[in-house]
């Protein structure tokens, strides 16, 4: 099979984007998938995105890890595939698309820059060393001191495989504080089974999570450095429930081509 493509990124979290409204792309198998992905015999990516048809919403986002399974929200995925959609002019500067966890609202506010609506988040767990809450994806997320020196894959890989979270596995975020506004973020991916250059999902969990905690000064606002660029969050919170979740940062196209499985 002949596949033609287009490669994205945000923040450096990167995807292989395939047109797949014709769903000539629908009977890819777990391994040609997990092929396309690998960084040596493939294209080379952190997930790969089908955007489909679905009859409420603009496109449905059929997302998959790098292991070439399904998998929850993918927020930077997100925010790629709407700039994917409106490069082939499928939507405008607005759109309403469907992901597995639901309906999203997006706007891009450059051909480069994606602001994406996030579902409400109405609980978090506090434990002894982390917060734990689900942002379309499970997410852990503990404040560090050094986070720069840290060893995110094997602590993150520790935490993923634990008894805790089972066969799922969790996503595990590491925090450094740099002030109110602002956290550095390094974050490791199951799926990927890797340290990611930015997560998504993951910048708006460790947004919520410091703010849970008490270390953001009540500020609303929060940018999240991560390895491959600045991801900014912002929420409101009320009632002990955060909603009006926005994600806003980069996503770029990298290029086109075609490969033969």
């Amino acid at each position: 099979m002949k596949i033609s493509f287009d490669k994205y990124q945000g923040a450096g979290n990167d995807f292989i984007m395939l047109d797949n409204r014709s769903g000539v792309y629908s009977s890819l198998s777990q391994l040609q998938l997990k092929k396309l992905c690998d960084r040596n015999y493939g294209i080379g990516a952190d997930g790969i995105i089908l955007v489909e048809t679905t009859p409420d919403a603009d496109f449905k986002m059929n997302y998959f890890n790098s292991d070439g399974n399904p998998s929850s929200l993918c927020g930077n995925g997100s925010r790629c595939t709407v700039a994917f959609a409106n490069r082939y002019q499928m939507i405008g500067d607005k759109t309403q698309f469907k992901a597995i966890d639901g309906l999203h609202e997006a706007q891009l506010l450059s051909p480069f820059q994606v602001r994406l609506y996030m579902q409400d988040v109405n609980h978090l767990d506090a434990q002894k060393e982390a917060v734990v809450l689900d942002t379309g994806s499970p997410h852990y997320v503990q404040s560090v001191e050094e986070l720069s020196s840290m060893d995110v894959k094997k602590e993150g890989a520790k935490i993923r495989y634990s008894e805790t979270y089972g066969a799922a596995g969790i996503n595990v975020n590491f925090l450094e504080k740099i002030s109110d506004t602002s956290f550095a973020i390094r974050t490791y991916e199951r799926g990927v089974e890797n340290e990611t250059l930015a997560c998504g999902t993951g910048a708006v969990a460790g947004a919520l999570a410091m703010h849970h905690l008490g270390e953001t000064g009540g500020t609303k606002q929060i940018e999240m450095h991560t390895l491959g660029g600045i991801l900014k969050v912002e929420f409101n919170f009320h009632d002990n429930h955060y909603n009006k979740i926005y994600l806003e940062g980069p996503a770029t196209f990298v290029f086109s081509g075609s490969i033969t499985l």
